[in-house]
């Protein structure tokens, strides 16, 4: 079993702040007078009223509910997760530094691919840890993280933790469910596996039985800001066994997701088929975007995202385009890393589509 860092075992270190929703749900009954956590209760708002409405400032004057239960359990009913397995935060992306700050000390190794999602990258170097990098499987109509070496590189660096993004950013990959737990049956006994599932609304078996099980040594995260459109509020969850969750809340920001936020994402969570009809809306555009570009001759990437990516014939190439489109103010996303140069990934808006959009790119792929 994959272990936690020695100062997180055993007691403490508790929330000094776990709120007043909290409360009131440890003392079973309502408080309806909060004369002790300092906020600005008696705050007119008068600017922020006249700007957003009185129903927003309802929203501002407290803090928010820090295991934000409303949301939790609109996903456990939704999702068939279990309630405790559950552990809402700001993002995905704060998902993942919560994760490394629970799981692997500084100078601990930690693997991923090269050119992967690259805030992961960026986070585990903030937390002192040691990043080990593997290369991509990359083939005719394959771009893929290679299962077999990150679980090498797991081995011979002793990592405590390995990422895998799947269905993979910047690629669209989709590893199956039997790789994905070969993979963590691969991973030493004491090493973690993050699975980083950003995507995993786009999936044709979004909703099957492996998208809502707790796997022992795994650390799922998911997000509302791709099918749920609520990327600005800051919204995503980790899944994991209770145990797991319990260390990671010892290292969480109290009230990480605001009120408002926990408000906008439960009514949106409250329209189910808005969400249903979008996501499908966005599969019907990603097929179209694809279907075009490869009657064009495109090397384009099977993807079970909201995007597509786009195989040019070498980095610079790619790069001319990229930066001609982003002079026009179209702007599309080009990975950072060397690896990737050569990928172009496009979000499969209906902007995307408008005849003319992407012209640059279409004369690139022509020869023009």
């Amino acid at each position: 079993m994959p272990r936690f860092p020695d100062h997180l075992t055993g007691d403490g270190p508790d929330n000094p702040f776990p709120g007043v929703r909290v409360l009131e749900r440890r003392l079973g009954r309502e408080i309806p007078h909060q004369l002790g956590s300092n906020e600005g209760l008696d705050m007119p708002h008068r600017a922020l009223r006249e700007r957003f409405g009185d129903a927003m400032a309802a929203h501002v004057y407290s803090y928010g509910d820090s295991e934000a239960l409303g949301i939790r359990r609109r996903l456990a009913e939704q999702k068939g997760i279990p309630l405790e397995a559950m552990l809402v935060d700001a993002g995905a992306d704060s998902l993942i530094a919560l994760a490394l700050r629970a799981v692997a000390e500084p100078g601990l190794p930690v693997v991923s691919t090269t050119g992967t999602y690259p805030t992961f990258g960026y986070f585990a170097r903030g937390q002192g840890c040691r990043l080990v990098e593997v290369s991509y499987d990359e083939g005719p109509g394959r771009l893929a993280p290679d299962l077999e070496a990150l679980a090498r590189a797991a081995h011979d660096h002793q990592a405590r933790l390995v990422y895998l993004a799947n269905p993979d950013n910047p690629g669209g990959h989709l590893h199956g469910d039997d790789a994905v737990m070969a993979l963590r049956k691969a991973l030493p006994d004491d090493c973690w596996l993050l699975l980083d599932e950003a995507y995993h609304d786009f999936r044709e078996d979004a909703d099957g039985d492996f998208g809502r099980r707790v796997l022992p040594g795994v650390i799922r995260l998911r997000t509302l800001s791709k099918a749920h459109g609520l990327a600005g509020l800051r919204v995503g969850y980790a899944i994991a066994e209770p145990e797991t969750l319990a260390v990671m809340m010892k290292v969480r920001i109290h009230y990480a997701v605001s009120t408002l936020t926990q408000a906008a994402a439960e009514a949106v969570l409250d329209a189910p088929d808005e969400v249903d009809a979008h996501v499908a809306a966005v599969r019907e555009r990603r097929e179209r975007l694809a279907a075009h570009f490869r009657a064009l001759g495109a090397d384009v990437l099977p993807s079970a995202t909201n995007f597509v990516g786009i195989r040019l014939a070498d980095a610079d190439l790619a790069g001319r385009v990229h930066q001609a489109l982003l002079d026009e103010g179209k702007l599309i996303a080009r990975p950072a890393d060397p690896a990737l140069g050569h990928v172009l990934r496009i979000t499969a808006v209906a902007d995307a589509l408008v005849p003319g959009r992407l012209a640059t790119l279409e004369q690139a792929l022509a020869g023009r």
